[in-house]
Parts: structure tokens; C-alpha cells; sequence
């Protein structure tokens, strides 16, 4: 059994080395510690619990519009069914604080104009927030280049596609144990599935996630069938994206991963940071001394369709790497 290993970045050594490189062969997952992140993790986890029980008309104050992907949401859906989740999307690069309120500032963080966030206890949200995504950028880059090392990737290839105009994506999830919909509204919308969030890949390079005690996640092994990924107190969670295994020209697998419902009673949160390259990005295999499986394609072919998907239900089938093998 392969496992999901943790990985020290303040020890590395050729074992551990060998031990990532299998974990992403076989299910795409490792843990990360050593970061030094401890303590913004417990901010970030304290503003979590403070907005999600939040009253639903401040929720509903900044909600997700058509036009942008940042903001609250409860109704996200994976593969047609509506996850049992409730989520806040965010971007986190820098702007002028006292633009935040204005609509240039809209796209990269929901409007506030009425201050709300601070008159709920809140003021502090966006402050913390941003400076949890500044770090996760940091580490992921770190990250990215130690696996592009350890599959013998050009990395020189890679980084230069995730410079200052990356278009990252963080969140916050929450996983109640009820359906967080309005009961007026759940019999209107699309059907709740039988998990927290049902099974997919993530079209990242690599997903950075914090997932507190409840657990709960789950990854696909080749060779055990689903196993847990366990938590562990400080840990991120690593998973390989669809951008990562074209990278790697299919030697590390883009995880197939799910949530399992929390127990009645429990609240389970969690906190991903999706690494994702600059808009016209192009995506191509750099391990050395190897046959391309995938043509070049932009990034935009991939991740539009992916990420539209969320959000509304099309009849389309999902748009997915396999796509853009070269054998297709």
C-alpha cells in the first residue's frame, strides 16, 4: 500500500524524495509540513468559523455574481449534482485597501460597500485572507519546482508560466451537516448528492489544501481503490492537478479525489489554494528526453469549460485532459 506520506520540507533526503514520487504515480496526494504557516493557518481557520455563522442575509450580502467567480456560494455543483457545501472564493493579490469597495477592485474580492463584514466581527477577513494567499503562492511555487526535480522536469519551463500575473484561485469551504440551502430553495435546485463533494480532478497544477480534524477526504490509488487522507494538525494537503500530469507527461496522476457527508453534529472546513498560470499560458510535457503524450494547449481550453461547470449545469460532457492527447 502506497499511502498518503508527509513530507518535511525542512528534511529532505532522497527517501522522502522517492516516497512523493510514488504517492503521485499512484493517487496524486502527499502532506506538507515544515512550511512555517502555523500560525496563519489558525487565523484563517478562526475567520472561517466567524464568516460561515455569519446570518444568512450578510452571506447573502456577497454573493457570487454572474459576471465574476469571487464571492459566497452555496450551491455549487460537481458533474450536475449540488455538492453539500457552502463555499467563499477569493483572490488574494494586492490592491489598493481603499479601492476595495470600489468596482475596479470587484473582480478580485466581493463588493462590501455597506461594511459589513466589519460590523459582523469581520474586520480583519479580507487582511488575514490575502495574506494566506500570498504564502500559499510562495510555497506552491516552491513546491512545483522540487517536483518537477524529483520527475525530471524542466522547471525553467514551468515557473515562468506562474509569474506575478498568475491567476490563482483560494477558498474556503464549509461542509455542514445539513443542507445549507434555504428549505425554500432546495426543491428549485438541482439535486443534493450523496457526498460533501462528489468525485473530480482539479485542473491546478497542484492544489495546496488545509483540511481540519473531521477528515473526510478521500483519494483514488491504482492500486487500493479509495483510501483516506488522513488528517494531520498544521499539514497542507497536496494534491496533482490536470496541469501537473500534462507537465509530467502522465507520470504523475491528476487526483481523483471526493469529501464523505460529516457526521451529524459536525461542521468540517477546509481551505484550498488552486496554483493555476497566467491567462494564455501554454501547457506542454517538459520531462526531459520523452515523446509529448499531449499537444500544446492553452490554458484557457481546459479551465473555462471546467470552471463554468460549477456553477451551471450543461447537458456537454466535461472537458478534461484527455482531450488533448495527441493519440485523440
Amino acid at each position: 500500500m502506497v499511502g498518503v506520506p508527509t513530507i518535511d520540507l525542512n528534511n529532505l533526503d532522497n527517501e522522502s524524495l522517492k516516497t512523493l514520487d510514488r504517492a503521485c504515480v499512484d493517487h496524486g496526494f502527499f502532506k506538507l509540513i515544515g512550511h512555517g504557516l502555523n500560525d496563519l493557518i489558525d487565523a484563517v481557520h478562526g475567520q472561517a468559523e466567524h464568516f460561515f455563522a455569519a446570518p444568512p442575509d450578510l452571506k447573502a450580502s456577497i454573493l457570487r455574481p454572474e459576471h465574476s467567480p469571487y464571492g459566497y456560494f452555496d450551491r455549487e455543483l460537481t458533474k450536475g449534482k449540488r455538492d453539500k457545501k457552502e463555499v467563499f472564493d477569493y483572490h488574494g493579490k494586492p490592491t489598493d485597501i481603499a479601492m476595495a469597495d470600489t468596482v475596479e477592485a470587484f473582480e478580485f474580492w466581493p463588493r462590501n460597500s455597506g461594511g459589513q463584514l466589519a460590523r459582523s466581527g469581520l474586520s480583519d477577513f479580507r487582511r488575514t485572507l490575502t495574506k494566506y494567499y500570498e504564502e500559499n503562492t510562495r510555497l506552491a511555487k516552491k513546491v512545483v519546482e522540487l517536483m518537477c526535480s524529483v520527475m525530471n522536469g524542466d522547471a525553467q519551463k514551468v515557473l515562468p508560466l506562474f509569474d506575478e500575473e498568475h491567476s490563482s484561485l483560494a477558498r474556503l469551504n464549509h461542509y455542514p451537516h445539513y443542507d445549507p440551502l434555504p428549505e425554500e430553495d432546495q426543491s428549485k435546485d438541482h439535486m443534493l448528492g450523496d457526498l460533501a463533494l462528489g468525485q473530480h480532478t482539479d485542473p491546478s497544477a497542484i492544489t495546496l489544501l488545509y483540511q481540519d480534524e473531521n477528515g473526510g477526504l478521500q483519494t483514488e490509488s491504482n492500486e487500493d481503490g479509495w483510501i483516506d487522507v488522513p488528517p494531520e494538525k498544521h499539514s497542507f494537503v497536496v494534491n496533482v492537478g490536470d496541469l501537473m500530469q500534462a507537465f509530467s507527461n502522465n507520470r504523475y496522476k491528476a487526483a481523483n479525489h471526493r469529501v464523505l457527508p460529516v457526521q451529524a453534529g459536525v461542521s468540517r472546513f477546509s481551505f484550498p489554494y488552486f496554483y493555476f498560470p497566467k491567462p494564455g499560458a501554454i501547457i506542454e510535457t517538459v520531462v526531459r528526453d520523452e515523446e509529448p503524450a499531449y499537444r500544446p494547449f492553452k490554458i484557457g481550453e481546459l479551465l473555462n469549460a471546467r470552471m463554468a461547470d460549477n456553477y451551471k449545469y450543461s447537458e456537454k460532457a466535461d472537458t478534461q485532459l484527455s482531450n488533448f492527447l495527441i493519440a485523440a
